[in-house]
C-alpha cells in the first residue's frame, strides 16, 4: 500500500497499513469540550439549586374595601330590618357574594362584633379630628353627640352582642378604657382653654352621658338624649361663657 504524505509517496508494510487505517478513522482521544470559561471564572457565585424567593404579598385593597362595605351594610340592615336580617341580605346590600361575607365573618356573631368594634373605633378616631377643626369646648360638645350615635347602635345590637360576649369578652376588653381615654383628652383640652369648668371629672361626665342615653326606654329616646346633652353642656361651661 502506498500512502501520500506531503510530497512523498511511501510504501508501508501491511501491519503498519492496518494500524494507520485504524487510527485515521478514530477521533482523537485527547480533545475535551469544556463549558465557557465565565462559568468557572470565580466572578460571582451561582447556586442553581436555590429557588427564587417569592415576593411578599400585600393585603389586597379590595379586601379591606369589601370588609368595610359589609360592616356598613350590616349596620344599615340591623337598623332597617332588625337583628334577624339574613346574611344573604347583608351581602346583597354590600354588593358582594355570600362567599365573600363568610371569608371575612364566619358567623353572624362575628358580623355583630365587627359592627360594634367599628363604632368604638369611629368614636375614638373622632377626637383628634374634632380638636383640629373646632375649639376645645365645641369639640367636646360635638363628641358627646357622637356618643349618642354609638349608644344607638349598641342598643340596636345589644342582644346579639351579648351572645357573642358570652363566648368571648374580647369586644368589651378595651372599650371602656378607649372611650374613657377619648373623653379625658377632650375634657382636659376644654379645661385648659377655659371653655369648661376646672372641676369636671371625665369619668363623671361619661356616666352622665350613659345615663341620658340609656335612661329613656321610649322610641324617641335619641332626640331626648340630644336635648339633655345640650343642657349638660351648658352646665359644664364656665360662668360668663
Amino acid at each position: 500500500m502506498v500512502k501520500i504524505l506531503g510530497y512523498f509517496c511511501i510504501a508501508l508494510p501491511l501491519h503498519h497499513q492496518k494500524w494507520f487505517n485504524q487510527k485515521w478513522r478514530e477521533p482523537p482521544l485527547n480533545i475535551r469540550r469544556l463549558p465557557p470559561f465565565c462559568k468557572y471564572s470565580g466572578v460571582g457565585h451561582f447556586n442553581v439549586n436555590r429557588k427564587p424567593t417569592a415576593p411578599t404579598r400585600k393585603p389586597r385593597a379590595d379586601g379591606a374595601r369589601n370588609r368595610q362595605l359589609l360592616i356598613d351594610a350590616a349596620k344599615a340592615g340591623f337598623a332597617e330590618v332588625g337583628l334577624n336580617v339574613s346574611l344573604e341580605e347583608i351581602a346583597r346590600r354590600a354588593g358582594v357574594g355570600i362567599g365573600t361575607l363568610y371569608r371575612h365573618f364566619p358567623s353572624r356573631e362575628a358580623v355583630v362584633e365587627a359592627v360594634y368594634r367599628r363604632e368604638v373605633e369611629q368614636l375614638v378616631e373622632a377626637v383628634p379630628q374634632l380638636l383640629e377643626t373646632l375649639p376645645p369646648g365645641a369639640a367636646l360638645h360635638q363628641w358627646m353627640h357622637l356618643f349618642v350615635n354609638y349608644i344607638a347602635t349598641k342598643r340596636l345590637i345589644a342582644p346579639s352582642l351579648g351572645a357573642a360576649v358570652g363566648r368571648t369578652s374580647a369586644p368589651h376588653a378595651t372599650t371602656a378604657e378607649l372611650i374613657t381615654r377619648a373623653i379625658s383628652t377632650l375634657v382636659k383640652g376644654a379645661v385648659r382653654s377655659g371653655d369648661v369648668r376646672k372641676d369636671i371629672d371625665p369619668s363623671d361626665l361619661l356616666r352622665a352621658l350613659v345615663g341620658v342615653s340609656y335612661g329613656n326606654p321610649d322610641a324617641g329616646w335619641e332626640a331626648s338624649a340630644r336635648r339633655l346633652i345640650d343642657i349638660l353642656m351648658d352646665g359644664l361651661r364656665r360662668k360668663g361663657r
